[in-house]
């Protein structure tokens, strides 16, 4: 039985319901020449979504990312070291002691999987060169076009230790989608980054472009996206790769003052409750009121674990 027919089968209820009907909307979406922004928060790359995202990437079913920056540098440590990290099982019964023993050995833990410092520090030699030479010439960049820079070079492919098809970064550089990362600064690279203008490394922090040239290489996306298709947003997570994403809308509408297509679908995986205030948690219907989706536009949203359910619907929309 395929996973499609599968799903149809059993998936009748409650989050499974709300899965399946999601998965058929996307479908839907794409059949009727839709795009669609897919936006990753949480540690999405350490789990390895990479393995059905960059083949939905492939496949056209996912025309542009944003994500954590954390997800844009966690694909390529997972390329170039995956035989080197460490699942723990037992992760919950860890003690303080424990986790300082992972630090002493060289290891950060995301949950079960700890992931060796060498290649962090690694990436880092890889893009100081890159910073460098960007700030002695004047030049900016984002910090996808970084990465892409790296999964450039020749002499790095033998090096890799999962297959290239399950990165979902490689994916995006060969489809040519861009890649937005908001918040750098919260993740290892951009810690690096910082450190590195500090000490004189790096001339100057304008070699990595901002926050807000970001927004406006979203918003030209969208505007050149929209202009005859719809635009939808599948969201795994909240926080700011999402938000600042579905922003772009509104961003268009109420300070650009000009008219443009709302989202068209939206469908969010989270975990997050919607009682606390927070994005994350927050029902499709509230962002009718930030002028980011239509009442007419689908909406979905599934209360799981993005690992269990993200895979499902992509193979769904995949036809497998």
């Amino acid at each position: 039985m395929s996973i499609s027919a599968f799903m149809e089968k059993h998936y009748r209820h409650f989050n499974a319901r709300e899965t399946l009907a999601a998965a058929r909307g996307y479908r839907q979406f794409m059949e009727t020449g839709g795009a669609m922004m897919v936006s990753l928060a949480g540690a999405m790359s350490t789990a390895e979504l990479g393995v059905s995202l960059a083949e939905m990437i492939r496949a056209g079913k996912v025309h542009a990312v944003s994500c954590t920056a954390a997800n844009l540098e966690e694909d390529l440590f997972n390329l170039f070291a995956h035989n080197e990290y460490k699942v723990i099982e037992n992760w919950r019964a860890l003690t303080a002691q424990d986790e300082l023993a992972l630090l002493e050995s060289g290891y950060n833990r995301v949950t079960d999987t700890c992931i060796p410092e060498t290649v962090m520090k690694h990436m880092q030699s890889r893009l100081v060169k890159y910073w460098k030479e960007a700030a002695e010439k004047g030049e900016s960049y984002f910090p996808y076009e970084y990465m892409f820079k790296i999964l450039d070079e020749p002499e790095l492919k033998q090096h890799y230790q999962i297959p290239v098809e399950h990165s979902w970064m490689m994916a995006a550089k060969e489809m040519g989608i861009p890649v937005f990362s908001p918040g750098i600064e919260d993740s290892t690279l951009g810690n690096m980054f910082a450190a590195r203008v500090m000490d004189g490394t790096v001339q100057s922090h304008h070699a990595l472009k901002s926050g807000t040239e970001q927004m406006q290489h979203l918003v030209e996306w969208y505007r050149r996206i929209a202009t005859d298709r719809k635009v939808g947003f599948f969201q795994i997570g909240g926080g700011i790769a999402g938000d600042f994403a579905i922003c772009a809308v509104p961003l268009i509408i109420q300070d650009l003052g000009e008219d443009i297509n709302r989202w068209a679908y939206f469908c969010q995986i989270s975990d997050a409750e919607t009682s606390y205030g927070g994005y994350s948690g927050a029902v499709p219907n509230e962002k009718i009121t930030w002028n980011k989706l239509t009442l007419e536009a689908p909406k979905y949203m599934i209360h799981s674990d993005a690992c269990i359910v993200a895979p499902l619907i992509f193979a769904y929309v995949l036809g497998q």
